[in-house]
């Protein structure tokens, strides 16, 4: 049986999620907007529990958490809400070079309507610089954008100064929240960010649901790209996912009861199959900064071994070379930290998650040593 351990791309959704959420389907299937009837109530006391539940683990009040359809959706609301609103004074926008396709795309949108987008490189191990973001953050900046976990290497950036260095010139704070919420402990008012992005299905949820934070005070500096019936306070209008929501609600919960536990598990799990692929594959690097780094997270680049071979020969373990997004080419993340191409493709990105066992990290990386080493002798054939 293959080995799943691409736990960033996705999740597989609990059975404790799965039973939560199959009386909304037949049961409790109202409309969470119906307001007259027992069905529409019924619905609506789940899903404002399920925010209850989000809102949580991410360490915000219940009431400033909007649902969405996923993750990109909810960056976009953020990003071009904001930009969409800006006023004259404040024209500029701050992120990262390695943030998430979603992120930039939103940027590139906004630079289309007039609006400037600095983009601050990371050192080699992935860490953007405090001194670099002070020299960029001015008086014209209007948000500022970091994702709190890197989703391909882990690194986990210094976001409580980041929000600091921005509010002190009087700019909002964004963060691509997604890697972190459930894999570590996550506390968005101690942060101190104004907007924050998350995802159902990277924390053992179903696809298609997200949700984005949006600090009280802030709804008036957003113009919801995605307008409808005025559901979550006229920020995202659309029928709300009540079976959706209630099962991200139930992943979070579940989350928040075992992630003290989990989260040193899976990093010592993480740390086993680093020494193992350290031991058996010779010309083996770790890419991202060692710590602080997502407990889940080991990305790394195997010297003089064709990234493409590599790719199709590994049958027995499901992971991947970035992000799920972007495939074709090489990781834009690994080209920012100073990779060449041809680096960035003989790369390995491994998830781990709740399911993974001491005996999956061993055959895997028997898996993957006897990989690179068949690869590495067939291009010298070559």
């Amino acid at each position: 049986m293959s080995i799943y351990l691409d736990h960033h791309a996705t999740t597989p959704v609990d059975p404790r999620v799965v039973e939560a959420m199959l009386p909304c389907f037949t049961e409790t299937f109202g409309n969470a907007t119906s307001r007259l009837h027992r069905h529409g109530w019924e619905a609506q006391r789940l899903v404002e529990a399920a925010r209850r539940d989000v809102a949580a683990l991410a360490g915000v009040p219940a009431r400033a958490l909007i649902f969405t359809g996923g993750a990109t959706e909810a960056n976009f609301l953020a990003i071009d809400g904001v930009t969409e609103a800006a006023p004259d004074t404040r024209r500029t926008m701050v992120t990262v070079a390695t943030e998430h396709a979603s992120v930039l795309e939103a940027c590139r949108r906004a630079e289309a309507r007039g609006l400037r987008t600095v983009m601050l490189p990371v050192d080699a191990e992935g860490r953007l610089s405090l001194d670099t973001l002070r020299r960029a953050v001015g008086p014209d900046t209007l948000l500022v954008s970091v994702m709190l976990a890197q989703n391909e290497v882990g690194v986990i950036q210094p976001l409580a100064e980041i929000a600091r260095v921005a509010h002190d010139a009087g700019a909002l704070v964004h963060t691509d929240a997604v890697q972190a919420l459930g894999k570590m402990p996550v506390d968005l008012a101690a942060l101190d960010v104004d907007l924050a992005s998350f995802s159902a299905h990277k924390v053992y949820g179903p696809k298609g649901v997200g949700a984005l934070y949006v600090r009280p005070g802030i709804e008036r500096r957003l113009s919801p790209p995605m307008r409808g019936g005025g559901q979550e306070r006229g920020l995202r209008g659309g029928t709300l996912n009540v079976p959706g929501i209630v099962g991200f609600g139930a992943a979070c919960r579940i989350a928040r009861a075992e992630l003290e536990a989990e989260a040193p598990r899976v990093a010592a799990l993480r740390d086993r199959l680093w020494h193992a692929l350290e031991a058996q594959v010779p010309g083996v690097r770790c890419n991202g900064a060692a710590a602080p780094r997502l407990p889940g997270n080991l990305h790394v680049t195997f010297s003089e071994t064709d990234g493409e071979a590599l790719m199709q020969a590994l049958s027995d373990i499901s992971v991947s070379s970035g992000s799920a997004c972007q495939t074709a080419t090489p990781s834009h993340v690994l080209l920012a930290m100073g990779l060449s191409p041809a680096q960035a493709q003989a790369s390995l990105r491994f998830g781990l998650g709740r399911g993974t066992t001491t005996d999956d990290i061993d055959r895997a990386a028997a898996h993957v040593a006897a990989v690179v080493a068949q690869v590495r002798r067939a291009a010298r054939v070559a």
